[in-house]
């Protein structure tokens, strides 16, 4: 239940959200230049497989993993260590995340950012690029066809770029409907909040070449890194394996497979 859960959660705000879009729109194409994420991946990928390194505080199914977490410190690591760009949870109340972490973790580093939280309105789009991420996360399970692509296109149109984050075939199939240049291939479910660390193997020849292939959770170690390399990803996206290690720095260095 956590998906459905979280979701309910962020659609009870969205409700409450009276800002007016289009004044959203207008100041989110007026923000600063972006510092294109897809861009940074498919530069990185020809060198060996890409890291987007995530600053994460708590997870529902595991709670606390590294609450008190410097992202200041914890960017600056990632970014010595070779990650080719960051991923910060925004959300509080199930996360333990917050803007200002995402924005202090950018502040300290040239690393492109993505806001990892759970988008479920156009204002949700338009904050992600007012805050400074570069990418914004669209969950296919959260969202209706509809929404998924509405919130795609203006992403894209105020300078955005996105992960669109699948589990299956058939969510994969919604992302190309979308005309996504990036599918994110989460291994874990998030109803159950288990790791299934085949699921990114079984569905990679199914995103076809030209879109990125980004492998999500359940990155324990260099060999389950070079199983997805092997698997035709270009990125894997790792959280809890970083913020939980002694050694930050070498773990990530580890990952990036050649």
């Amino acid at each position: 239940m956590y998906l459905e859960e979280i979701i309910a959660a962020h659609r009870t705000g969205a409700l409450g959200d009276t800002r007016s879009l289009s004044a959203l729109i207008d100041q989110a194409k007026r923000a600063g230049e972006t510092r294109g994420f897809v861009d940074r991946l498919r530069s990185d990928t020809h060198t060996g497989l890409a890291v987007i390194a995530e600053i994460k505080r708590k997870s529902p199914s595991k709670g606390d993993l590294n609450p008190h977490l410097d992202p200041v410190r914890l960017a600056k690591t990632y970014e010595s260590a070779g990650a080719s760009c960051m991923s910060v949870l925004t959300d509080h109340q199930f996360f333990g995340g917050s803007v200002d972490d995402l924005q202090a973790a950018r502040a300290a580093t040239q690393l492109p950012v993505l806001r990892k939280d759970f988008t479920v309105s156009l204002q949700d789009v338009c904050d992600a690029r007012l805050m400074g991420a570069d990418c914004v996360l669209l969950i296919v399970a959260a969202l209706s066809l509809g929404e998924l692509r509405d919130m795609h296109t203006l992403a894209t149109e105020i300078g955005l770029d996105v992960l669109v984050e699948t589990h299956d075939e058939a969510e994969i199939e919604q992302a190309l409907e979308v005309d996504a240049r990036m599918i994110g291939v989460n291994q874990r479910d998030l109803k159950t909040f288990e790791v299934d660390h085949q699921r990114a193997v079984r569905v990679a020849p199914l995103i076809p070449e030209g879109v990125l292939k980004v492998a999500e959770s359940g990155v324990r170690h260099e060999h389950d890194a070079a199983h997805l390399r092997a698997a035709g990803y270009d990125a894997i996206l790792v959280g809890e394996t970083l913020v939980v290690a002694g050694d930050p720095a070498s773990t990530l260095a580890s990952l990036r497979i050649r």
